[in-house]
């Protein structure tokens, strides 16, 4: 473990984690592909790190859209469905149109992987699979929120639906977004 900032084994370089010589990063000079950053990672090292932890969030939440969209997928298949409002259905239009979207997003990065593999373009491919990521989160906030409105307006017709809807959105902003955002700022490396 590098004591000297608190971190955690993946902190430390590849080869001092496994018994080996720890590299001694380049004096930053940036040139080659073999220039090291400050973990004493190579580009590609990095770039390899980096992938494996987009590949850990992108599990969690492919599972809870592909899960979300299939029942949604559903619903037009029961009577229920047929008796609702045009106002619902719209609203029920909207959640799958958001929800594949949000799929399609979550699941780029596998597809843009298999297409760019060997093309030693990983550090870009990482960079555009994790945009593709953050667009599939940003679209499953709003299938979330769409699919919650909507089962709340079917289920009790109360006007107070918008108010509950409105602070579990607050709930996932302040969750997802807020506070990471704010350990970001207050316990960054700021050297």
């Amino acid at each position: 473990m590098n004591e000297r900032n608190g971190g955690t084994p993946e902190d430390e370089p590849r080869e001092a984690r496994h018994g080996g010589k720890a590299q001694v990063p380049d004096a930053g000079t940036g040139t080659g592909t073999g220039r090291h950053d400050g973990r004493g990672e190579t580009e590609e090292e990095r770039a390899d790190r980096r992938w494996q932890e987009l590949l850990q969030e992108i599990r969690v939440a492919q599972t809870g859209v592909q899960i979300l969209l299939g029942f949604l997928l559903t619903v037009v298949f029961t009577p229920l469905f047929h008796d609702l409002e045009q106002t619902d259905k719209t609203i029920y239009l909207v959640t799958v149109v958001l929800g594949s979207l949000a799929t399609g997003a979550l699941i780029g990065p596998v597809s843009f992987h298999r297409i760019v593999s060997g093309r030693r373009v990983k550090p870009q491919a990482v960079v555009w699979a994790s945009r593709l990521t953050f667009t599939g989160i940003l679209l499953l906030l709003a299938t979330l929120t769409a699919a919650l409105f909507l089962i709340l307006r079917v289920a009790t017709h109360d006007p107070y639906v918008p108010w509950l809807v409105s602070g579990v959105l607050a709930w996932y902003l302040i969750c997802w977004f807020a506070l990471p955002l704010w350990v970001r700022t207050h316990y960054a490396d700021r050297s």
